[in-house]
């Protein structure tokens, strides 16, 4: 057997539909984009393409699964914020936040009178931690909240209806504690990575590609969960 009828048998790629349409995705993304657009434009693909991490679950929850989730959108955000909070302390260090009233903290805690760095935002000092972080802070709250409603047996509209609650009361919460999130305002002033300057064109470029292949490692280990027994 050649290695495109390998491909095509494989249920993780979907058959012979599922390896074209990959392919020509693969293409769109790695090689027609960044060849055809300016680094501006395919910095804002790139966000788009964040998206589509959260279009992956849905297409897995409500496509395969019948259950739709209207606070999907949590679960993103908070491995989002759990990377830019590291960001931000990089961002934040004594010298650069020298003219704040409390060098060292995140200017917008130091708007809001706070003193010293909160405890919980001490260990996104470290890079692993914070990766680490965010898979397993939305994982661990997708599990809390799965495991409430589905031992007894919340379903249907009712459980549309409670995520969608509960993404506003966390909106509410975060917008609150202004001193403590950033307040609707977020992360800003995001500047390096471990000193490697994510402004420049070369990052974004390099950023774009990771990117990328960072969503087709998520489609296909969605793809293979919904091929493997547990995925049934």
């Amino acid at each position: 057997m050649t290695l495109w009828e390998k491909m095509k048998a494989s249920p993780v790629l979907g058959g012979k539909e599922g390896v074209i349409g990959l392919a020509v995705l693969a293409a769109v993304i790695f090689v027609i984009l960044p060849l055809s657009v300016d680094i501006f434009r395919l910095n804002l693909i790139g966000k788009y393409l964040t998206y589509a991490f959260v279009a992956v679950g849905l297409v897995m929850l409500w496509g395969h699964g019948g259950i739709l989730s209207l606070g999907q959108g949590i679960f993103f955000g908070l491995g989002g914020y759990a990377m830019a909070m590291f960001l931000k302390l990089e961002a934040s260090d004594p010298e650069s936040t020298k003219i704040q009233s409390t060098p060292g903290i995140p200017d917008f805690m130091d708007w809001n009178q706070l003193t010293a760095l909160p405890w919980f935002w001490e260990p996104f000092k470290s890079l692993p931690f914070t990766l680490i972080a965010v898979l397993t802070i939305p994982a661990l709250f997708a599990y809390i909240i799965g495991y409430a409603m589905f031992k007894r047996r919340v379903g249907g509209v009712y459980f549309s209806i409670i995520t969608q609650a509960i993404a506003l009361i966390l909106s509410i919460l975060i917008v609150g504690q202004q001193g403590y999130t950033g307040g609707v305002n977020g992360m800003t002033d995001l500047r390096t990575m471990l000193g490697w300057d994510i402004r420049s064109d070369s990052a974004k470029y390099i950023l774009y590609f990771v990117n990328g292949l960072l969503l087709f490692g998520a489609i296909f280990l969605s793809k293979y969960i919904m091929s493997s027994k547990f995925g049934m």
